[in-house]
């Protein structure tokens, strides 16, 4: 019998095909937002730039490119205010984003790479938001 893959192993991998959307000339980051019994996708995102706008990031610099972060999309398409939302990103959280993770209602985050900073998972630790990393 072929091995099946965990609910969490299929969200991430949705995470990272939505990342392919992403027009971040950097770093090509996807995240999706399930319900907490991983039944329903309550949204997706990618980053880049705002609805409508150039397919390009704003600038050149590192950390400075303009591009709205993926949780940020996803969460901003995200009409569910239960507060037991999981989130997959396909890489670790910024700051600013941890931020918005805890002020959106998430008890889980899922990410996949590890990114130098640490800021945005200490955060979410400290606020009691479950990390795993994949």
């Amino acid at each position: 019998m072929k091995k099946r893959v965990s609910k969490e192993e299929m969200y991430m991998r949705i995470a990272e095909i939505a990342s392919l959307r992403s027009t971040c000339k950097r770093l090509q980051v996807g995240s999706v937002v399930v319900n907490s019994d991983f039944t329903n996708v309550l949204a997706m995102g990618y980053n880049g730039n705002y609805m409508g706008g150039p397919n390009d990031c704003d600038s050149d610099e590192p950390g400075n490119c303009g591009c709205l972060h993926s949780e940020v999309n996803a969460i901003a398409k995200c009409n569910n205010m239960d507060k037991n939302k999981i989130l997959f990103v396909t890489n670790q959280p910024c700051k600013m984003c941890a931020k918005l993770i805890i002020n959106s209602g998430f008890m889980r985050v899922y990410y996949r790479k590890s990114y130098r900073l640490k800021e945005g998972i200490e955060l979410l630790k400290s606020a009691g938001i479950n990390i795993i990393q994949l």
